[in-house]
């Protein structure tokens, strides 16, 4: 079985064209190919598959087994590898589980994907909340009081307002968060420090990874959230460990997310 390691800022991931479906149990298989010393190593892989509803279809499955319903970077890396090798062209409809998105090269290695709208409602995130909109609400964990905001992009996310993104607890408290009860579905949590009012730094503990070096869909979430709240502008940089994406968001309109994605090698996984 052919596939491409690929990355979108550091958010890593082996890219399998799956049109033509193998036969394989890809949640016990992604922990043993997935695993960084033992393994190809990665965040996850991607399943480019026929779709009956968009141009094609992406399944993420994540290092531990689990299937995101979304993954802003793993999306922008399937849709460079399809060009690429002609499976598609420069512009392409996802079938995702979370909708469809659509993604489009435009020059170089930087795709802008149309993530669709954001979900405000908590049982649409989901999350426990008893108003319409859950943003800089309190959240108790391990015994503190932290104000957070709830966003569905697809995947469920939480946005946590840090002092210092280099600096905060971010593996202990991200775990914490996954497992409170108010999150059913548990969430990718970002940190996320505001620099100034076009550009933010963000780390991302993602379900099912860890800490991840990006999260797409975690940059939107963090995007929507902040100028909900009116503490950034749009379009807004966010600044990652692996580097920075471009979100750009208007009220009643689709999140616009814009970044680089890169393949690093290809290869084969024996039998």
């Amino acid at each position: 079985m052919h596939f491409t390691k690929m990355h979108g800022l550091g958010n890593d991931f082996l890219v399998v064209d799956d049109r033509e479906p193998h036969a394989v149990d890809w949640a016990s298989l992604a922990p043993v190919v997935c695993a960084r010393h033992t393994g190809v190593g990665a965040d996850g892989i991607l399943l480019i598959q026929r779709s009956e509803t968009a141009d094609l279809r992406l399944r993420v499955v994540n290092a531990d087994g689990s299937e995101p319903e979304m993954c802003g970077n793993g999306v922008r890396c399937a849709a460079l590898l399809a060009a690429d090798t002609s499976i598609a062209g420069d512009v392409v409809r996802w079938e995702t589980p979370a909708g469809v998105v659509t993604t489009e090269l435009i020059g170089g290695d930087r795709v802008r994907v149309d993530m669709g709208a954001p979900r405000f409602a908590p049982a649409e995130v989901p999350f426990d909340h008893p108003g319409e909109r859950a943003l800089d609400v309190d959240l108790e964990v391990d015994g503190e009081i932290l104000r957070v905001s709830a966003i569905g992009m697809g995947n469920p996310h939480c946005v946590v307002l840090v002092d210092d993104a280099d600096t905060y607890p971010v593996a202990r408290v991200g775990a914490a968060i996954q497992r409170h009860p108010r999150f059913p579905a548990s969430a990718n949590v970002e940190f996320v420090q505001i620099l100034t009012r076009s550009r933010v730094r963000q780390r991302t503990v993602e379900r099912g990874v860890g800490e991840t070096d990006a999260c797409g869909t975690g940059a939107c979430a963090t995007a929507v959230a902040l100028a909900a709240l009116g503490l950034v502008d749009h379009p807004l940089e966010v600044e990652l460990r692996g580097g920075d994406l471009t979100i750009a968001w208007e009220p009643g309109a689709p999140v616009l997310m814009t970044g680089p994605a890169a393949a690093v090698f290809r290869g084969e996984l024996a039998g």
